[in-house]
């Protein structure tokens, strides 16, 4: 778009150059031939040699009264350039006036031009008149000459050379660019849809060298990226192992103690320090997770966490909703759902879940009636970590990973999480899904 506005600001100079061209060529090609031919005709009148036909056909005529008083197609540039040559050639002209008119091919006067100026009469298709007062000896000399209205055949031209020269200049380049942006948009593409862990074929190094540069870099990023992710992934799995032997271990051992009350403590610390564990294991693997995306029944799915935490007694309530199938990890999302109910339960003693579906989205809706948050928290909850129930108890507190790994399951799949604080008290935890 840049190069082609460039070649039409370029053509428009060009085009204003050659009309001013043509301007002045016409404007010379005119007045000099009318000049030499006035002032020779005033010579021939001095020496008493002029003669005009006496049907007024000539193209020069000698005629007492101004032919062209009261034209309004007056040309001031033609009168004023013509007033300077014929100062010049040492005449002293009076008024001067000049109009435009058209000639019929049927006009006489045709036939008293030779053949090559009546041909010019009818192909520009108006004639010049120009009259010259004669203050001293009186009269008007009136002046006749082809004239070319119009620039049709120079603008035709014009226009001509400018689609020339875009087909010579933007086609290559249009060529050009989608040899550079075809591979270009292949790389973007693929970098939007690339996922920790998924095995594609690397991109095929298309296009210029620094395209192609850039495409290499890209696929030697995605290999380097994929083999730090599977090392972490190992890693991983190493501190897993190594956490979860002691944690076996204590639990073995808290059988010797003999005190109830305590054996149950240190049991319920080795359970929490495992259900950390288990919390911190899978937000750190939530990048390259094992399950395959599957479709799924997601009021199957949310059905059936209810009835998990209806069955422990909890006050889960789950309006009917109908068959939606979407495109999900649904172990991941489960859990994600599974989070959001606990919270809900643990603050707000119950939760009602429902499921709206619109035309682009799903929402998951979990209700609780609990006090809320206050809202300069609400943006902070997600972070991990964080616990809005100061006591280090488990059972009111937790461990503070549960909305954080909630929402990264829901980010993965293309979704997203709000809170939101109802009137009356109560909090809406809102799951919102995208149709695909």
């Amino acid at each position: 778009m840049l190069v082609a506005i460039a070649l039409f600001v370029a053509q428009a100079i060009n085009f204003a150059l050659i009309f001013e061209a043509r301007r002045q060529a016409r404007l010379q090609g005119v007045v000099g031939p009318a000049a030499a031919r006035i002032a020779d005709v005033e010579d021939r009148i001095a020496a008493g040699r002029f003669r005009q036909p006496g049907d007024g056909r000539g193209r020069i005529q000698l005629v007492p009264r101004d032919p062209l008083s009261g034209s309004t197609t007056r040309l001031t540039e033609i009168e004023t350039a013509l007033r300077s040559e014929l100062i010049e050639l040492g005449l002293k002209p009076g008024q001067i006036d000049s109009a435009v008119r058209p000639v019929d091919r049927s006009d006489p006067r045709l036939q008293t031009f030779g053949r090559r100026q009546a041909q010019r009469y009818m192909r520009f298709g108006a004639e010049l008149v120009v009259a010259v007062e004669r203050p001293d000896h009186g009269g008007w000399l009136v002046l006749r000459a082809p004239w070319q209205r119009g620039e049709r055949g120079l603008i035709a031209t014009l226009v001509a050379q400018t689609l020339i020269l875009y087909v010579i200049v933007l086609l290559p380049m249009l060529w050009a660019a989608r040899r550079i942006s075809r591979p270009l948009q292949t790389l973007a593409a693929a970098a939007r849809s690339y996922r920790p862990g998924d095995i594609a074929p690397p991109l095929d190094e298309t296009g210029p060298n620094d395209v192609r540069a850039v495409i290499a870099a890209f696929n030697q990023l995605r290999l380097r990226v994929s083999a730090m992710l599977d090392e972490k992934d190992q890693m991983l799995g190493a501190i897993g192992h190594d956490l979860r032997t002691p944690l076996a271990a204590l639990r073995v051992r808290i059988e010797s103690v003999d005190d109830d009350q305590d054996r149950a403590r240190m049991a319920e610390t080795i359970d929490d320090m495992s259900r950390t564990l288990d919390d911190i294991l899978s937000l750190a693997r939530l990048g390259r997770p094992s399950e395959p995306v599957t479709e799924a029944d997601l009021g199957a799915l949310v059905e059936a966490v209810v009835d998990d935490f209806d069955a422990l007694g909890a006050d889960v309530q789950f309006a009917e909703s109908p068959r939606i199938t979407l495109k999900l990890r649904p172990a991941l999302m489960r859990r994600a759902v599974r989070n959001l109910v606990e919270n809900a339960v643990k603050y707000g003693g119950s939760a009602d879940v429902s499921i709206a579906a619109r035309p682009t989205e799903i929402d998951i809706v979990i209700a609780d009636r609990g006090p809320g948050i206050a809202p300069d928290k609400i943006a902070h909850v997600f972070d991990a970590f964080t616990r809005l129930e100061s006591s280090r108890n488990r059972d009111t507190g937790g461990a503070g990973l549960g909305l954080t790994l909630a929402r990264a399951i829901v980010r993965e799949a293309g979704g997203d999480i709000s809170l939101r604080n109802r009137d009356g008290g109560g909090l809406d935890a809102t799951i919102v899904l995208p149709r695909r």
